[in-house]
C-alpha cells in the first residue's frame, strides 16, 4: 500500500511548481470565446469600459482571444464590431485567431476538404448570419464550393480581418493564445495546431519559464488564474456568461455578462 503513495508523492515533488508573479506592460482585458453572441459582446464591452475607468485604465489594451464566429447566431455582427474597435484602437485592440475562425478560412480555401468539419462544428450559423443558406452538413461537394464563394462575398472586410489575425500575442510575461501553449517550448517555437486547438500537458503541466497563458478554448464552469493559466472560456453561446480577464501588474480580476 505504501509503494503507490510513496510513488504518487514523488511525481508530485518533482513537478515543477508556479509562483511566477504576473508581469506585463499595461492594463490588459483579455476577452474569452464569444461564438456569435453579440449581445454579450456589447454588454461586456460596456463593463469593460466602466471597470477601466473606475481604475483609472486610459491606456488599457483589449485581446480577443478568438472564436468570434460559428454556434451563435449573430457572428456577422460580432465581426463587425470587432472590425470597428480594431480599425479605432490601433494597438491597443489585439484579435488573435481561434481554432473556428481557422475552420471557416480552411471552408473558403477548400470547401469540399473543409466544409463538412465547419459546418458540423457551428457553420452553418455563421452562414445564415451572412445570409448564405439552403445547406445541411451532408451537402455535396459543388454547393459547398457555392456556399464558400457567396461567404467570401457577404463577409467582404471581414474575411479581410480574419486572415489577419495572429495566433499569439506575448505582453510582458503574458502569452496570450487562444487555446494556450505547449508548455515546453518558448513563444517563439509553439507550433499554430497548439496555438488554435491545444497541445499534450497544457492543462496539467506548469511552464518551467515563468509565463502566464491566457487563453480561451476549454470550456470551464467559471474563469480561474492559477498554475500560470488564466482559463476564460466560459461557454457564452449557450451559457450566456461571456468572460474577460482584466490582467494588471500582479494581479488578475474577473469580469462577465
Amino acid at each position: 500500500m505504501l509503494g503507490p503513495i510513496k510513488k504518487l508523492l514523488r511525481r508530485r515533488a518533482a513537478s515543477p511548481v508556479f509562483d511566477a508573479p504576473i508581469e506585463i506592460d499595461r492594463p490588459t482585458y483579455a476577452i474569452g470565446d464569444i461564438h456569435g453572441r453579440h449581445d454579450l459582446l456589447i454588454a461586456l464591452l460596456e463593463r469593460i469600459a466602466d471597470d477601466a475607468a473606475r481604475h483609472g485604465f486610459e491606456d488599457a489594451r483589449l485581446v480577443f482571444l478568438g472564436d468570434y464566429v460559428d454556434r451563435g447566431e449573430e457572428s456577422a455582427q460580432v465581426l463587425a464590431t470587432l472590425g470597428a474597435l480594431a480599425r479605432d484602437g490601433g494597438d491597443s485592440v489585439a484579435l488573435l485567431r481561434g481554432n473556428h475562425e481557422q475552420m471557416l478560412l480552411d471552408f473558403i480555401a477548400d470547401p469540399a476538404a473543409g466544409g463538412p468539419r465547419w459546418l458540423s462544428n457551428g457553420g452553418l450559423q455563421t452562414l445564415m448570419s451572412y445570409g448564405v443558406g439552403g445547406l445541411g452538413p451532408a451537402s455535396d461537394p459543388q454547393a459547398l464550393t457555392d456556399a464558400a464563394a457567396r461567404l467570401a462575398q457577404a463577409m467582404g472586410p471581414d474575411l479581410d480581418l480574419l486572415r489577419l489575425t495572429p495566433d499569439s500575442a506575448l505582453f510582458g510575461r503574458v502569452l496570450f493564445a487562444h487555446a494556450g501553449a505547449d508548455p515546453a517550448l518558448p513563444p517563439e517555437r509553439q507550433e499554430a495546431r497548439a496555438l488554435l486547438w491545444g497541445a499534450p500537458g497544457f492543462r496539467r503541466t506548469p511552464r518551467a519559464d515563468g509565463l502566464w497563458v491566457a487563453h480561451g478554448h476549454w470550456v470551464v464552469d467559471e474563469p480561474s488564474a492559477e498554475q500560470g493559466r488564466i482559463a476564460l472560456d466560459t461557454g457564452a453561446w449557450f451559457s450566456g456568461r461571456l468572460t474577460a480577464a482584466r490582467i494588471a501588474q500582479g494581479e488578475v480580476a474577473f469580469l462577465q455578462t
